[in-house]
């Protein structure tokens, strides 16, 4: 591990790209240099100025140097984007993921730390002969290097294909499942509408079987009070009966007087034997229809 905490490899690539921004830096500040140079070769060529001519260079200094500052750090951004961006697209291809800490980079001690290193690494570039300015692009990775990663990847694909083979069987189980569950929920509905019919069918046969009930209860009123009024018509008729059986009486008492007079009569007492014996048949008819 080098100074930085990293391999060489890696510390000489930061080296790089710290001389990049070494150059950058120096180029800035030539030009802000050359805006101080510009204002006193134009501006500065009386011995006397007023108050207002000193502000108005003043400002139009600020003015240039503003610009190419902020310019500069813009481009210092985006810059650093399109490094990160590298690093980014190359660890991708290793199907890495990596991290950035952004609290880290105002860490005075780390920054100092890394000035340290600008300093020390400057100052050993300064006795070595000057380097090639131009930064070379990101090597790859060498094989023994890689032969692991390679492990990891080919470990990782397999451990892929094995959730994918599990990822289809749960899909295929999930199908299924959602198969019977629309059969059993079909089954049930129709279950729901045969009870629904049979309970239709159960309240309909209770209607009906009320309404035969009623009709039931109906003609039974009717025959009771049709029971009911013949017995009271019975009853009516047997007084009569009575009455007329009394009279019948009263008359073969009559006439039985009559007969002991009229005895010597054959035929009033043959007519008078026919009359009684119909009024006996009369009796016991009546009779009959009250046993009845």
């Amino acid at each position: 591990q080098a100074e930085l905490g990293i391999n060489e490899h890696h510390q000489n690539e930061v080296v790089s790209y710290m001389r990049f921004a070494r150059f950058k830096r120096g180029m800035c500040l030539k030009t802000v240099d050359s805006c101080f140079q510009d204002l006193k070769d134009s501006r500065l060529v009386e011995e006397t100025f007023t108050v207002d001519e000193v502000i108005d260079m003043l400002d139009g200094l600020q003015s240039v140097v503003h610009s190419e500052v902020e310019s500069e750090l813009i481009n210092t951004t985006y810059t650093n984007v399109l490094l990160l961006r590298q690093l980014f697209s190359q660890a991708e291809k290793w199907y890495l993921k990596l991290q950035t800490d952004v609290s880290d980079l105002e860490n005075r001690e780390l920054l100092d730390q890394v000035a340290e290193f600008e300093k020390s690494e400057y100052t050993s570039s300064n006795k070595k002969s000057t380097a090639d300015p131009i930064k070379p692009k990101l090597a790859p990775l060498n094989e023994g290097g890689s032969e692991l990663l390679n492990k990891t990847v080919a470990h990782l694909q397999e451990e892929n294909e094995k959730l994918k083979t599990r990822l289809r069987t749960i899909e295929t189980q999930a199908t299924a499942a959602l198969d019977e569950k629309s059969k059993l929920e079909k089954s049930l509905r129709d279950l729901q509408m045969i009870q629904g019919d049979q309970k239709n069918n159960a309240n309909q046969d209770i209607t009906e079987l009320e309404n035969k009930v009623a009709a039931l209860k109906s003609q039974f009123e009717k025959t009771l009070n049709d029971t009911t009024a013949n017995q009271k018509f019975l009853e009516e008729d047997l007084v009569t009966t009575k009455h007329d059986l009394l009279k019948v009486q009263d008359q073969l008492s009559t006439a039985e007087k009559e007969l002991e007079k009229k005895f010597q009569q054959t035929a009033a007492y043959r007519n008078m034997k026919e009359i009684l014996t119909k009024k006996n048949e009369q009796i016991k008819d009546l009779r009959r229809r009250l046993s009845k």
